[in-house]
């Protein structure tokens, strides 16, 4: 009695309800013969290559030109443009994508140890005593280049003896503080030497470039003394006063100066996209 209540609450008998859901399930099946009987084979496989690859089951590098194949990942430029059948697909980079990840890795790397190479010289001078005193004398700038730190004459107080390559000691103080950042990086530094316009020499043969260029040295040399490796040196040179720092006024103070760059190099190509 309990099963044909049942039944009847249902509107209709057991088997009525049995037997249209096996309509409805043979209507989806016929629905399914007429769509795959009308498919796009270059679609499908197109759809297959998708699965292939979002399930991890490629197994080599294969590439069919600029179109996306078989599911296959598209080329950066036109290359190898044959057909390739999906099943000698796969997920793994072209070597030209392999060395262009390592490229960017590298570049990020670069640019992680400049700016840390930075903080620590910019902390260096903080943690001087008389950093109130030197602050007057040293500018930073960063440009594409890297990290230009100068070192500075102002009127009436110069880093340099007047006329002469060697330092004054709060300038050998200065320099030997800034040492111990410049040798914990892997960075290169480049040292450049000026003079302000007007520059009178005090012996002849010996004139605004050859000043200029035996103070960048001597700073090399400060720096080597304090434990800076030579190969960290990129380059050493005096401009005399070719490239003023303050251009409507070249006979000012602070155009005398040594620059030292903390050098901001792009990382090494990888062998076969060498020029």
């Amino acid at each position: 009695m309990a099963k044909k209540k049942r039944a009847e609450e249902h509107g209709g008998h057991g088997w009525f309800v049995t037997f249209a859901d096996l309509m409805a399930l043979l209507l989806s099946y016929f629905v399914m013969l007429v769509a795959f009987s009308n498919q796009d084979s270059d679609k499908l496989k197109i759809v297959a290559g998708s699965m292939r690859d979002a399930f991890g089951v490629q197994t080599q590098s294969r590439f069919s030109g600029i179109i996306e194949s078989d599911g296959l990942p598209t080329r950066a430029r036109l290359k190898n443009t044959s057909h390739v059948p999906p099943e000698e697909a796969s997920n793994n980079p072209t070597p030209d994508q392999e060395d262009k990840h390592k490229t960017a890795g590298a570049r990020m790397k670069t640019d992680r140890e400049f700016a840390l190479a930075s903080a620590s010289l910019r902390q260096a001078l903080q943690d001087l005593p008389e950093i109130s005193e030197l602050s007057k004398h040293i500018l930073f700038e960063e440009t594409k280049q890297g990290l230009n730190l100068e070192i500075v004459d102002q009127d009436g107080r110069s880093m340099f003896a007047d006329g002469s390559k060697q330092p004054l000691e709060r300038t050998r103080r200065l320099l030997q503080k800034l040492a111990s950042p410049l040798k914990a990086t892997p960075l290169r530094v480049a040292i450049v030497g000026h003079t302000s316009a007007g520059f009178m020499p005090t012996r002849s043969g010996y004139d605004g470039f050859d000043l200029s260029a035996d103070r960048a040295n001597v700073v090399r040399q400060i720096l080597e003394q304090e434990g800076l490796p030579a190969s960290h040196v990129f380059s050493v040179a005096g401009k005399a006063d070719t490239q003023p720092l303050f251009p409507d006024d070249p006979s000012l103070a602070a155009n005398r100066r040594v620059t030292i760059t903390l050098m901001r190099e792009d990382p090494p190509l990888p062998p076969n996209l060498k020029p």
